[in-house]
C-alpha cells in the first residue's frame, strides 16, 4: 500500500472511482465513435460526400480522441451547410421555403430536393433526396452535434484530458505516483469531482445524437429495401 493510501485510506476507493468513470466514459466515446461512422457511410454513400470514418486511437489520449470525434462532426456540419447552400442556389425562393415550411408534405420536400440533385449529379435518388431533408429538417440533429462538439471540447480540457485512453491499471498509477498525501486526495477529489459533471451531461448529450442519428439511418434501411 502506498503511503498515502495510509495516510488517507479514502484514496484507493476514489481511485476506483475515477476508474470506473473513466471506462463509462470510454464506452460512451466509442459508441458515438460507431453512430458517427453510420452517419458518415450514409452521407457517402447517398450524398456523394468523402469523409473518412474514424476509429478511436488507444494509443492517443482522452483529448487527442475528442478531437478526432470533433473533426468529423464539425465536417457533417460542412457537409450539411453545402447542401443547404445548394438548395438555396439552385431552387427559386419560394420553393426553398418549402424545404423548412413544416406544414409541407415530406414527399413534396423529397421532391423538390431530388430535383436538385439530379442538376448537380446528373441524376439523384429519392434515398438521397430523403437523406438531405431529414438532415436539413432536423434541427435536433443540428443542435445534437453542436451540443456534443462542445461538450467534447470540455473534456479535452479538463483535468484528465491529457491522459491515455488506455488508463485501466498502470495508467493511473503514472498520474498519480509522483503525488502524495493531501495534494493527490485533493487532486483525486477535484477529478472525480469534474468527470462526474462532464460525464452525465457527455451521457444524456451522447443519447440524443446517437438517437438523431439512428432516425436517419433507420429510414435510409427502410427506404432501400
Amino acid at each position: 500500500m502506498a503511503l498515502s493510501d495510509l495516510l488517507y485510506p479514502d484514496n484507493p476507493k476514489r481511485k476506483q472511482e475515477l476508474i470506473h468513470l473513466h471506462q463509462e466514459l470510454l464506452d460512451c466515446m466509442s459508441t458515438n465513435f460507431h453512430a458517427t461512422n453510420e452517419l458518415v457511410g450514409v452521407l457517402n454513400e447517398h450524398l456523394g460526400c468523402t469523409i473518412t470514418p474514424i476509429k478511436m486511437r488507444e494509443s492517443s489520449t482522452v483529448k487527442e480522441n475528442c478531437e478526432i470525434i470533433i473533426q468529423v462532426m464539425s465536417e457533417i456540419q460542412h457537409q450539411v451547410q453545402k447542401i443547404d447552400s445548394d438548395m438555396k442556389e439552385k431552387l427559386e425562393p419560394v420553393l426553398y421555403q418549402k424545404l423548412y415550411d413544416i406544414k409541407e408534405p415530406e414527399l413534396e420536400k423529397i421532391a423538390i430536393a431530388q430535383r436538385v440533385f439530379s442538376i448537380i449529379f446528373g441524376e439523384a435518388t429519392s434515398t438521397a433526396a430523403m437523406v438531405a431533408i431529414k438532415l436539413l429538417g432536423s434541427n435536433h440533429l443540428s443542435l445534437t452535434v453542436s451540443k456534443l462538439i462542445s461538450l467534447l471540447a470540455q473534456i479535452g480540457a479538463s483535468v484528465l484530458g491529457g491522459v491515455s485512453i488506455t488508463i485501466i491499471g498502470l495508467g493511473l498509477e503514472m498520474i498519480l505516483h509522483a503525488i502524495l498525501g493531501a495534494v493527490e486526495r485533493s487532486q483525486l477529489l477535484t477529478a472525480v469531482r469534474s468527470y462526474e459533471k462532464h460525464l452525465a451531461e457527455f451521457k444524456a448529450a451522447s443519447e440524443k445524437y446517437q438517437c438523431a442519428i439512428h432516425e436517419v439511418t433507420s429510414l435510409v434501411r427502410q427506404q432501400v429495401q
